[in-house]
C-alpha cells in the first residue's frame, strides 16, 4: 500500500532538490528521483523503501546530519538507515571520487538488503541515463564524470559484480546488461 506519506515524501524531495538539476544537463533531479523509487515499488519494495528512494541523495546533496535527522522525524528509522546507507559521503570537501567510490564498494558488499535494493534501483537509473546521453552525444558525456570514462567503467564493473552476489537477479541483470551496453562506447 501507498499512503499519503509517499506523497509527502514526493513534495519533500522536490522541496529538498527543487533547483538541482542532473550532472550537465536540463533535467531536474527530481526525475531521478521518481525513477529511482519506480524501480524499487516495481521490484515490489514497500512503501518506505519507496521513500527512501526518493530520499536516497537528500542527505550528500542537501543538508547532511540535519537533513537526515529530519528525515528520520519524517519517515522514520529505517528510511533513515536506508538513506544513510546510500549516502556515499558525509564529509565536506568531498574525499577524493576514487576514495570514495571504492569505500562505498566495501560499504556494498555488507549493507542491509533493502541498502542494497535503493542503490541497486540508483544504479540503474545513473545507467540508463548515461547510456542515453552516450547514444545521443556520444563521447563527449564522459567529461562529466570525475572518473572519466574508466574510472565510470570499473566503478559499475564492481558494483554489477556485488549485486549480482547481494541483490535480485532481475534487476542486476539489468545493470549488467545496461554496463555491457555502456562499455562499448569511446
Amino acid at each position: 500500500m501507498i499512503s499519503y506519506q509517499f506523497l509527502d515524501a514526493i513534495n519533500y524531495a522536490f522541496e529538498l532538490h527543487c533547483n538541482q538539476f542532473r550532472k550537465d544537463t536540463d533535467v531536474p533531479y527530481i526525475a531521478h528521483l521518481l525513477s529511482v523509487a519506480s524501480i524499487v515499488l516495481e521490484d515490489g519494495g514497500d512503501e518506505e523503501l519507496a521513500i527512501a528512494a526518493l530520499l536516497h541523495d537528500a542527505v550528500e546533496d542537501q543538508g547532511g546530519l540535519k537533513t537526515l535527522e529530519e528525515i528520520k522525524i519524517r519517515y522514520g528509522e529505517r528510511v533513515a538507515e536506508i538513506v544513510i546507507g546510500c549516502t556515499d559521503t558525509l564529509t565536506t570537501p568531498k574525499p577524493a571520487w576514487r576514495d570514495r567510490k571504492e569505500t562505498y564498494l566495501r560499504h556494498l558488499k555488507t549493507a542491509s538488503p533493502d541498502v542494497v535494493l535503493v542503490s541497486l534501483a540508483d544504479k540503474i537509473h545513473n545507467a540508463r541515463s548515461i547510456l542515453m546521453d552516450l547514444q545521443q552525444h556520444g563521447s563527449v558525456t564522459w567529461k562529466r564524470f570525475n572518473g572519466g570514462r574508466d574510472g565510470t567503467l570499473w566503478y559499475y564493473k564492481e558494483l554489477v559484480d556485488i549485486f549480482l552476489l547481494r541483490a535480485s537477479p532481475v534487476l542486476a541483470n539489468e545493470l549488467s546488461r545496461l554496463y555491457g551496453e555502456i562499455k562499448l562506447f569511446q
